[in-house]
């Protein structure tokens, strides 16, 4: 877009899971695992795409047609927590642009960090597991605060992790509670439409700017 950000922006926190990082192909796999030892067929990835940013409740509701509530649930979601965390950095890797954007994030003297609603359990070694994100200053996970998103706790969190107010900070994510916890944050956000949006149209989400790649973000920057 043609509009730029503030110049009072100081920081950049990306949402994790379909902003930064493809994810699928490991949550996918995870629940293709349970399939397979229950002795049913794998599922296309594209089939389990669309509703990897939610996570074990979205690949569970892919993989057997389940929701929150039913009673096998729990223990299916445990199952899969398991599974997934055997294999979550076997497939997983960022998307495209990702490295030259947060390359140029730093050059410009603007720091990055990562929120997700991903359990510190699977955030943590999976930030490890890629040298990139060492450059990350701060990182806060879903069960890092009493609230995960769209509750604003975690993106403050991250605000005073990187000693700054938070509307010096800018939010980036693909789902729609990303850009509610930012606006109740008070942070300028921006939609990532090149994540796990399914068939959802990310201009209905209002947030201040929509990018189609990573690297459309350094379009909204000012230049310094």
């Amino acid at each position: 877009m043609s509009a730029t950000l503030s110049t009072d922006s100081r920081a950049v926190l990306f949402d994790l899971d379909g902003t930064l990082i493809d994810s699928a192909p490991d949550l996918g796999g995870a629940a293709n695992d349970m399939r397979a030892a229950r002795g049913l067929h794998e599922l296309p990835l594209e089939d389990y795409r669309p509703l990897a940013g939610s996570g074990a409740r979205g690949m569970l509701s892919v993989a057997f047609g389940l929701a929150p509530g039913h009673a096998d649930f729990d223990a299916l979601r445990e199952e899969f927590f398991s599974r997934y965390e055997i294999r979550m950095t076997q497939n997983t890797h960022v998307f495209d642009g990702i490295a030259d954007l947060l390359g140029a994030l730093q050059a410009r003297g603007l720091r990055w960090g990562i929120v997700t609603n991903k359990m510190e359990r699977f955030t943590l070694p999976l930030v490890r597991s890629i040298p990139l994100f060492a450059s990350a200053a701060a990182v806060v996970c879903g069960d890092t605060t009493p609230h995960a998103k769209p509750h604003p706790e975690p993106l403050f969190e991250a605000a005073r992790r990187l000693g700054l107010p938070p509307e010096h900070c800018i939010y980036v994510g693909d789902d729609h509670r990303d850009i509610v916890a930012g606006r109740a944050a008070g942070m300028p956000t921006v939609a990532a439409n090149y994540g796990y949006l399914g068939a959802v149209d990310p201009l209905e989400w209002r947030a201040d700017w929509t990018i189609k790649s990573p690297l459309d973000l350094l379009q909204c920057l000012s230049s310094s």
